[in-house]
């Protein structure tokens, strides 16, 4: 049945009933290489004027370019063009393809798709060899394990783990242009693929693996937008060698990734990038005919120039994000263009300098790495408390900005303030907790913008009061004796228990006990099991 429904598509192409058989048959049944055999056989038999012409024959470019077939068997989107025409038996015929064979200046480099002119800076100016990324070091130095297991061309399955444009993506396909073993790439994002796109993936690995022992990266972006059952698929493909896997993710992988994933993969940190990073990037790109700014310009531009207070300030306010940056860069190199050609006499200006203010126009604000659902969202609140309990009022509201500008619910940040007034302050200043409190309220009834200046207030008292932590202490080792008292918890002493009723009276409850109100110097009296004193 499958025989016949595959007939009938080369048919509809417009091939005879008995030549599509016979391709069928020729190719055992495989759609795309009986379309490649009937492409060339055909018009090769209807072309050529005899068999002993001398005239070449006339050969198809490969049709699995542009040809999309309804068969899931024998179509896979994920295959590259250099598997199939890796498939043994089928004629390679693209000069394109013969002319990259023949330059070959790295195999893997090869299976990795290049941006298109288009394409935004950031993509065009990814690194294409560890040598070009910039500022993770302790991670790319000669005796780290990236470069260990390159040298030795032995891949591990890791996890990249670190902030927005810092280079995760970069670094992956760096890892397979730079490895001296030959592995084909394939790039899949956990936003827009499922489980089946990654089963054809490892299908493919496995099958690229036995025809030509072959092995292939799986690099999957925004892994942990992928839940738990799905990251199980993952595996038992890692475990038996299937794949090399490389997640990237920007949440901490302790909170989004499964544990058995973790302990099949490295979790490798990367940093956001230092001022002197972004500048070295920039200055690339400004150099960088091929795939720099030159290279976005349709208005015949040839040079950009940009100036060291330019430099500066961009490096400055992009958060330690690249891909920030660069995208500010280009905008910036538009506005700059922009100008040149209205001031421009002959309306064509070749070179142009991109100024402080047009940097400017094209940020609009300093860039902000925070977010509200995310881990920065602890790490910063964890800085404004830890400021706070050192006595740096300048901190603390410097941490205090961080959030606010960011976005913060203040009442969230308010709500966190009561409990450093009873948990850090306590007993040491009474009225730390009435303050807190207080500014809660206010924050209740005013909102933003104006509530800025209240959590202000609030954390500069709370940062100079003095500290005592002897309440927390006291309820926490309470909390303890509770649940770790050996034989038990002791019962509450005769004289404390309330004698509600005559039975109860007459059973001792509440004998003895002294009322302090009219004994004030009764300091005899035990409030705590003989067991527990002391």
């Amino acid at each position: 049945m499958e025989m016949e429904t595959e007939i009938q598509q080369l048919v509809s192409m417009g091939f005879p009933t008995d030549l599509a058989a016979k391709a069928l048959a020729a190719a055992a049944g495989d759609l795309l290489k009986a379309t490649d055999w009937l492409l060339n056989n055909h018009n090769n038999s209807t072309s050529q004027p005899s068999s002993n012409s001398s005239t070449p024959p006339i050969l198809q470019p490969k049709i699995n370019r542009f040809f999309h077939s309804n068969s899931n068997k024998h179509h896979n989107p994920l295959k590259t063009h250099q598997q199939f025409d890796e498939i043994e038996g089928v004629e390679q015929s693209d000069p394109l393809i013969h002319r990259k064979k023949r330059q070959k200046p790295t195999e893997n480099q090869e299976n990795i798709q290049k941006p298109s002119a288009h394409a935004p800076l950031a993509e065009r100016m990814r690194p294409r060899v560890l040598d070009e990324v910039v500022g993770q070091d302790h991670l790319l130095a000669g005796d780290s394990l990236l470069r260990s297991a390159i040298d030795s061309g032995r891949l591990p399955s890791v996890v990249l783990w670190g902030p927005p444009g810092t280079g995760k993506t970069s670094i992956a396909r760096a890892i397979v242009s730079s490895s001296c073993c030959s592995y084909r790439f394939v790039s899949l994002c956990a936003v827009t693929c499922g489980v089946k796109d990654v089963r054809e993936a490892v299908d493919d690995a496995r099958k690229l693996k036995l025809r030509i022992n072959k092995r292939t990266v799986l690099f999957l972006d925004e892994v942990h937008r992928f839940n738990k059952s799905q990251q199980d698929s993952f595996l038992p493909v890692i475990e038996d060698g299937s794949i090399v896997f490389i997640g990237a993710t920007t949440e901490n992988p302790s909170f989004h990734l499964i544990k058995p994933l973790l302990s099949r993969c490295r979790v490798l940190t990367l940093n956001l990038l230092r001022p002197h990073h972004l500048k070295t990037l920039v200055k690339r790109v400004v150099v960088d005919t091929d795939r720099g700014l030159a290279a976005s310009s349709v208005n015949g531009v040839l040079k950009f120039e940009l100036n060291d207070e330019a430099i500066d300030f961009l490096s400055l306010h992009c958060d330690g994000d690249a891909r920030v940056a660069l995208n500010a860069l280009e905008v910036a190199s538009t506005t700059a263009t922009a100008r040149a050609k209205r001031s421009s006499i002959d309306g064509l200006d070749l070179s142009v300098t991109v100024a402080i203010g047009d940097i400017k126009e094209a940020l609009q604000c300093k860039h902000l790495a925070y977010d509200r659902a995310g881990e920065e969202h602890y790490n910063v609140i964890s800085a404004l408390i830890k400021s706070m309990r050192g006595s740096d009022a300048d901190a603390a509201i410097y941490w205090l900005a961080r959030m606010l500008e960011g976005g913060e619910e203040p009442l969230y940040i308010a709500r966190r303030l009561i409990v450093f007034a009873s948990e850090d302050v306590g007993l040491a200043d009474q009225q730390a907790l009435t303050q807190a409190v207080s500014c809660y309220q206010g924050c209740h009834f005013i909102g933003m913008p104006e509530c800025n200046v209240i959590l202000a207030q609030c954390v500069a008292y709370l940062a100079l009061a003095p500290k005592s932590v002897s309440v927390s202490r006291a309820i926490g080792f309470a909390r303890k004796m509770v649940k770790e008292l050996v034989g038990g918890n002791e019962g509450v002493p005769l004289h404390l228990k309330n004698a509600s009723t005559k039975l109860m009276k007459d059973l001792g409850y509440g004998k003895g006990y002294i009322y302090p109100p009219d004994n004030p110097d009764s300091l005899s009296q035990s409030y705590l099991h003989p067991s527990l004193q002391g």
